[in-house]
């Protein structure tokens, strides 16, 4: 395999498994919770993830760009989460009391059962799928990693926020 630019070293046999089964996982993580969470609970793994943040903030609400960034889905993608969750009567959209500009999410009491009752399921897929096949490596060093991965480069962090 060749490069387009002369000056990028290419990857080593090393670093290609890496990538290839990093790109692996990140397909199939998604779909395996989706299967669990859907068949049990009627929840895309965005639709968990949504609840979840929301059910972690004091009120039970925040706004669509920072439910988007806590969820690492675009604008675009959280909107048209939160209107499925609105459709199964989860989640409520209001206009932000201290900015009408903006919208925000707010968990439904119906939104917290139907978490706490997906909890459970998606607890098990997690330990079953990802956990168990970690035994004996350090999970802060991994979680550090994959942060770092997953941080975008070139959106700005929120004042106080630190590198992980």
């Amino acid at each position: 395999m060749t490069t387009a630019d002369p000056g990028v070293r290419p990857l080593s046999p090393e670093e290609q498994d890496f990538l290839r089964a990093l790109a692996r996982t990140v397909v199939f993580v998604p779909r395996a919770f989706e299967a669990d969470l859907g068949r049990a609970h009627g929840l895309s793994i965005s639709e968990f993830f949504a609840l979840m943040h929301l059910s972690e903030t004091p009120q039970g609400r925040l706004r669509m760009g920072d439910l988007a960034a806590a969820t690492a889905l675009t604008l675009g993608a959280v909107t048209r989460v939160v209107k499925l969750l609105e459709g199964k009567g989860l989640v409520e959209r209001r206009p932000s009391a201290s900015d009408g500009r903006v919208h925000e999410a707010v968990i439904t009491e119906a939104g917290h059962e139907r978490l706490a009752q997906a909890h459970p399921a998606h607890v098990a897929g997690v330990r079953r799928r990802i956990l168990d096949k970690l035994d004996g490596l350090d999970l802060r060093t991994c979680t550090t990693a994959l942060s770092r991965i997953s941080q975008d480069d070139s959106t700005p962090r929120p004042q106080g926020e630190s590198q992980p």
